[in-house]
């Protein structure tokens, strides 16, 4: 593997949710280790999964990886180092400020802009500290999905021009002083991305076209910020082994299709290419095979016991429909098919007669690229980030600004280029697609888990503000409590039937309902289960999926599960015959 070859000191691992990221990582990490190198693995992905690959408890603390000498891991928790991070700023006045202003402190920094910062703090350290970072030859970085990714990498310039303006009126970034103390650990993390002879950029993609799309956008969006990548990793190739089947040959012409036209950018980098394993990447022997040469020998899976599946998507669609509007939430981890069947049901929805709005709070979405062409009552926009902060700014200027002198403008507008200001906004355009939905089916294609745990944070924070400062004196409803109601919100976790995207949306049903929220059904996605291969390689595959169906069907009351197609799911006929069940072959009904 060419991206292994003179190894500097930083390597990022980086791509769509989805592709593969923490897998190669992971054998990165191991391969290293095993040539007498001292690694260390850091995931600072919200939805990290080092732990299940293997097969180990890692937390926010360094943790050896016994069986591999050389290695250890570390899990930056968002939420762990976000408690940290409020606790190191209340704990010194705890005592000596009355409640009321501790409690108005502790809740300023409740929001998910403190804990943007304390993840980023974390991970800066092992960039910027030769204290932390000088104990081993190599610091792999397991970022998260695209999105997160370059918001993570763009806050080093981001906060280091802000704090270095001298601009002191940041409210929504918690007691600016905490933050000015880390100017030089910024900066120094600056330099280390940018510096290629001490970090490898390494972009992991799938061989579809939006995977290689989105890493074409975050090469460009990096590269303006003056990171650069250097190599590109093609994950899950289907082998020849797969066979020449129908759905093989159908997915390899797919995939032969997209990297023959892939972005020029992209193609003129050094490229790897990784095959499709038979198992899933857990445990060792699994990793050491990511990164061989050698094609891993194919499981006997004749023993593997018949699976009863889920029903189809049309039953959830006949349920949705029952109530002639609400919010449809389709959440889960990135790579997941989100996009695909949220479009899915606001299309079948739109052919019942029912006025649809397909919304995306996803900076990787690609609606247009899914529906073709307009559908007869479907209205598609899209949460813009960029021109919603616009928007935003704009608006606060005019109103809030529109008393203040000249220096006080001033002061508003710096304030207004805080990093943070993007959660807020897009967070007021999240709130009105909710607030549509009393009238109209209102279909959400979110983010990857990591931006939805977040925009969901700012539902609560807006919530407790709404309750502290009305009371009882008023009625109203809040975008939370909407959220909180099954019988205006139904919230759809999508999954593909692999041991981490189960583990992660059950993770995320999680939070969800620490939050108030009950996920209503679950939808696994590109099944190989369902779509019954032939090839022995693919049954294989297949049959490794038998058990997270199980788990899923465990975990709640409602599921339903849509096969790998041989053509892709684009288009209104494709896209509506998935919501209608028609391409569906599976055994037994929803529970």
């Amino acid at each position: 593997m060419r991206f292994l070859d003179n190894p500097p000191p930083f390597l990022f691992f980086t791509g769509k949710g989805g592709v593969g990221k923490t897998s190669i990582a992971c054998a990165t990490a191991v391969t290293l280790a095993e040539h007498g190198k001292r690694v260390l693995l850091i995931s600072t992905d919200p939805a990290s999964n080092l732990g299940q690959v293997f097969d180990l408890a890692i937390g926010n603390t360094i943790t050896r990886i016994d069986a591999v000498p050389g290695l250890s891991a570390l899990e930056i928790d968002p939420e762990q180092a976000a408690e940290a991070y409020r606790e190191r700023i209340v704990g010194p006045v705890r005592g000596l400020l009355p409640d009321k202003e501790l409690a108005a402190i502790t809740e300023q920094l409740s929001g998910s802009c403190t804990t943007e910062i304390a993840s980023f703090n974390e991970f800066t350290s092992f960039l910027a500290d030769p204290a932390l970072y000088g104990g081993y030859d190599h610091v792999i970085f397991d970022t998260a999905p695209t999105g997160h990714t370059v918001r993570l990498l763009q806050l080093p310039g981001s906060w280091t021009d802000f704090l270095q303006a001298g601009k002191g009126d940041a409210s929504c970034l918690g007691p600016l002083a905490g933050l000015d103390k880390q100017r030089s650990t910024y900066a120094a993390a600056v330099e280390a991305l940018k510096d290629p002879v001490r970090t490898r950029l390494v972009l992991v993609a799938r061989a579809q076209t939006s995977s290689l799309t989105e890493i074409d956008r975050t090469q460009h969006e990096l590269g303006e910020i003056g990171i650069h990548a250097t190599h590109v990793v093609i994950n899950g190739v289907l082998p020849p082994e797969a066979g020449h089947e129908a759905l093989a040959t159908a997915v390899r012409s797919r995939e032969t299709a997209a990297l023959e036209t892939m972005p020029a950018g992209v193609a003129g980098l050094t490229r790897d290419v990784i095959a499709l394993r038979p198992t899933n990447m857990v445990g060792l022997p699994a990793l050491r095979s990511l990164v061989s040469e050698t094609a891993p020998e194919l499981p006997d899976g004749s023993e593997a016991p018949e699976a009863t599946l889920p029903g189809s998507l049309a039953a959830l669609v006949d349920e949705i429909e029952t109530d002639q509007h609400g919010l449809v939430l389709c959440m889960g981890k990135g790579g997941v098919g989100k996009t695909t069947i949220a479009s899915a049901i606001a299309v079948e929805l739109a052919h019942r007669g029912h006025p649809v709005h397909l919304t995306t709070t996803d900076p990787a979405a690609h609606l247009e690229q899914t529906l073709h062409s307009a559908v007869a009552g479907l209205r598609v926009s899209r949460i813009d980030p960029v021109e919603a902060t616009r928007e935003y700014r704009d608006r606060v200027m005019a109103t809030k600004g529109k008393s203040l002198d000249e220096a006080g403008r001033r002061n508003l507008a710096e304030d207004l280029l805080s990093p943070c200001t993007e959660e807020v906004a897009v967070f007021q355009q999240f709130s009105k697609a909710v607030h549509e939905s009393r009238h109209e089916f209102v279909v959400i294609d979110t983010a990857p888990t990591g931006h939805t745990l977040l925009l969901l944070d700012a539902a609560g924070s807006y919530h407790r503000d709404v309750v502290r400062q009305m009371g009882d004196a008023l009625s109203y409803t809040t975008p939370l409590m909407r959220l909180q109601d099954p019988s205006q919100t139904k919230v759809l976790l999508i999954t593909l039937a692999e041991p981490t995207p189960v583990a992660e949306a059950e993770i995320l049903q999680q939070d969800l309902e620490r939050a108030g929220i009950h996920p209503w059904a679950w939808v696994i996605n590109y099944s190989l289960l369902a779509a019954h291969p032939e090839s022995p390689f693919l049954r294989v595959r297949a049959d490794n999926e038998a058990t997270q169906v199980a788990r899923v069907e465990s975990l709640t009351d409602r599921a339903a599960i849509v096969p790998l197609m041989a053509h892709e799911t684009v288009g209104e006929e494709r896209l509506s015959s998935v919501a209608r069940g028609t391409t569906v072959s599976a055994v037994g009904a929803l529970a």
